[in-house]
């Protein structure tokens, strides 16, 4: 007699197709963080409450230069099971934190971190852009998701000496 194999179920065949479709992304920059504080927005009974986090991501490229991102984090029971959708809302200030050193040339404009704001399809964004005629590097932060991202952003800038001029990729 002969007796099949189970049949996977819908939820495990979503699960592996969600697990290969994670495993496909482009490698993107690890997301470097120090988290230097929180504020509670919503009390929540059961998990975590929906907070305003503080991060400090310093520039991979750019010695010298840290930036502050705030965004919202979600709680809840989804957010402690890191299920949870965090908003797209997000605001940077990017500083010069010591000598700002650039030892090698930078691109025009580079994505510098990233984090999963999402199970799987939702980053935030840090993206650093060369302003060659003032000498300064700005720095805008936004959040995408696979199929439909967020106009909301913000920006900041950072001024570098003119004894240091930035060396743009050609």
């Amino acid at each position: 007699m002969h007796t099949s194999a189970p049949r996977p179920t819908l939820s495990a065949l979503l699960l592996a197709t969600l697990a290969a479709l994670a495993l496909q992304a482009p490698a993107a920059h690890a997301a470097e963080s120090e988290q230097i504080g929180s504020v509670d927005t919503v009390f929540k009974f059961i998990g975590p409450d929906h907070k305003i986090v503080v991060d400090a991501y310093d520039d991979p490229k750019v010695a010298g230069v840290t930036c502050y991102v705030s965004r919202a984090k979600t709680g809840g029971i989804k957010g402690g099971l890191g299920l949870a959708e965090d908003r797209s809302e997000a605001s940077i200030v990017c500083q010069a934190t010591g000598p700002v050193q650039i030892p090698q040339p930078l691109k025009q404009q580079e994505e510098v971190f990233t984090e999963r704001t999402s199970l799987l399809f939702k980053r935030l964004r840090v993206v650093r852009m060369v302003d060659a005629k003032r000498n300064t590097l700005v720095y805008m932060t936004y959040s995408d998701r696979v199929i439909e991202g967020s106009p909301q952003n913000s920006v900041t800038a950072v001024a570098v000496p003119h004894s240091t001029p930035i060396p743009v990729k050609k």
